[in-house]
């Protein structure tokens, strides 16, 4: 499948590390031109980026072009062993994520692997996943750089602030309507 193209059809392009998380959530690399074919078929309502650098001006157009709306929780890139990730910017991520009326929702970073790794580990808590499977979840995106202090904040995020949340979410549109 190496071509872009397939006779006449265009073949669909998914941005790097791209995977469905849940029913209504993706997670994914920075995605470029060549992804937006592939964007389209999803039915974005909205995009969460975890980067402080602006949104690019194409991916800002395609966006507009598509209704999608863009919420932006600039995380700072951090190297070990100064990390320090913003518990608060995790929260409020968090929640744009869990309102099912911002699904289908894609999150991503760069590479798909530390900053949106974390979001999704955190909401995997949520889920009441156990730690181990978390991890593994998170180091199959970060592989050789998986990162020691983001397992630990995932470890010591606390979930007790979002009670009464839905742990997974229905395919269908009516449970959205709720």
């Amino acid at each position: 499948m190496g071509e872009e193209r397939e006779g006449d059809e265009e073949l669909l392009v998914p941005p790097l590390n791209f995977a469905m998380v849940d029913n209504g959530i993706f997670r994914s690399g920075f995605p470029n031109s060549a992804n937006f074919s592939f964007l389209q078929s999803l039915g974005l309502r909205s995009i969460l980026y975890l980067c402080p650098e602006p949104y690019p001006e194409a991916n800002y157009e395609f966006l507009k072009d598509n209704g999608i709306r863009l919420f932006q929780f600039g995380i700072e890139m951090c190297k070990e062993p100064f990390a320090n990730i913003p518990e608060e910017t995790i929260r409020e991520a968090l929640k744009v994520t869990l309102d099912v009326r911002n699904h289908p929702v894609l999150i991503h970073c760069k590479r798909g692997k530390h900053r949106t790794g974390c979001l999704v580990g955190c909401l995997r808590k949520l889920q009441r996943w156990c730690l181990s499977s978390i991890f593994d979840e998170y180091q199959r995106y970060a592989a050789a750089k998986a990162r020691v202090s983001d397992q630990r904040f995932m470890e010591l995020f606390d979930i007790s602030s979002f009670k009464n949340l839905p742990l997974s979410f229905s395919s269908t549109r009516s449970s959205a309507n709720r």
